[in-house]
C-alpha cells in the first residue's frame, strides 16, 4: 500500500477513473470533502458502487473514511459501507480507547447485517496531541486496528506549528512510528496539501520510508507516482530480502535462531522486515506472486 489516493465520495464520476489509476489503495471520503447537505447522497452513491462488479473485482485496497463518531453521520456511514470487498474503515479523530472499541462493535454489527464474512479492519487517524500521546494504546484497543495514520495538518494547525517545519514533521512521524511498532500495526504517512510541490512531497515520502512507514496519502493523482517510487524497494533490497526469507525458512527447519546473510546477523525483526519487502515487491510486480 505504497500510495493511497483520496477520492471524494460526493464525486462518483471519479470512482472509475481512480480505480483505473496506479494507486495501490483508494480512500473514499465521506467526511471533510462532503458538505452536510450531501452526506446522505454521497453515502448512498458510494455504497452502491462498492457493490458493483468493478469494485468487487479490483485488487486495490478499498478504504472508506467515515465521519467521526461524535457526528450524527457515523452510524449511517458504517451501516452503508460495511460491504463485502471493503478492506478498511478509516476512523477520523480517534482519541479514546473505548471509542475505538465501540467503533469495532458497530462495525461488527454492520458486517453481520450486510453479509460480510471477511472482517473489515480499522485505520485510525491520529490528529491531535492527545491522540499522538496515546497512539499505542489506541492501536491496541481492538484486534481490528490495522494501522495508524498521521494527520499533520489537523495536528499542527491548532498549535500554531507550521505544517512544513522539518523538525516538527520528523518528530511527529518518529513518535507515531514508535507507537505503531509498540502496538504491532503499520504506520501510514500524512497527506501533503501543495500539489504543485512535487519535490516537497517526494522528500516527505522518502523520509516516511526511512522511518518505516508503509506508504503515503495522496490528495491528487499526480502524487501517486511519486509515492509509488518513494516506497518502491530497490533491486538490492529485494534481492537481500529474498535471501533473508529463504535463509529464515532453512534456519527454522534446522532450529537455528540467528544466522548470517550477506555478512549481516539476522534474527526475527530482520526477517519480518524482509518479508514485508518481499510482499511489497510482489504487489508491485517486481517479483512473481
Amino acid at each position: 500500500m505504497r500510495s493511497k489516493l483520496f477520492v471524494p465520495a460526493s464525486r462518483p464520476e471519479l470512482y472509475a477513473k481512480a480505480l483505473a489509476g496506479q494507486a495501490d489503495s483508494l480512500s473514499f471520503d465521506l467526511e471533510d470533502s462532503v458538505a452536510a447537505d450531501r452526506k446522505d447522497e454521497a453515502r448512498q452513491q458510494l455504497a452502491q458502487w462498492l457493490a458493483s462488479p468493478e469494485a468487487q473485482a479490483t485488487e486495490k485496497t478499498l478504504i472508506v473514511r467515515v465521519n467521526a463518531m461524535d457526528t450524527p453521520y457515523f452510524l449511517a456511514d458504517v451501516r452503508a459501507v460495511a460491504r463485502p470487498g471493503l478492506q478498511m474503515l478509516n476512523l477520523p479523530k480517534a482519541e479514546d480507547v473505548e471509542q475505538i472499541r465501540e467503533a469495532a462493535r458497530v462495525l461488527a454489527e454492520a458486517e453481520s447485517a450486510n453479509g460480510v464474512t471477511q472482517p473489515i479492519r480499522l485505520l485510525l487517524n491520529i490528529e491531535s496531541p492527545r491522540a499522538l500521546r496515546c497512539a499505542a494504546d489506541l492501536a491496541a484497543a481492538d484486534p481490528r486496528v490495522a494501522g495508524l495514520q498521521l494527520g499533520l495538518g489537523d495536528l499542527f494547525e491548532p498549535l500554531g506549528i507550521a505544517r512544513r517545519e522539518p523538525s516538527a514533521v520528523k518528530q511527529a512521524m518518529f513518535t507515531l512510528r514508535l507507537a505503531a511498532g509498540e502496538a504491532g500495526v503499520f504506520a501510514y504517512d500524512s497527506a501533503f496539501a501543495d500539489i504543485r510541490d512535487a519535490e516537497g512531497f517526494q522528500a516527505e515520502a522518502e523520509l516516511a520510508r526511512r522511518l518505516g512507514f508503509l506508504g503515503k496519502s495522496c490528495i491528487h493523482p499526480s502524487q501517486v507516482a511519486l509515492a509509488n517510487a518513494a516506497f518502491r524497494p530497490s533491486d538490492e533490497e529485494i534481492a537481500h530480502a529474498v535471501r533473508v526469507v529463504e535463509a529464515a525458512r532453512d534456519a527454522d527447519a534446522r532450529g537455528v535462531g540467528a544466522y548470517v546473510v550477506d555478512g549481516k546477523m539476522i534474527d526475527p525483526p530482520f526477517v519480518r522486515r524482509a518479508e514485508a519487502i518481499v510482499e511489497t515487491a510482489k504487489r508491485s510486480g517486481l517479483l512473481p506472486l
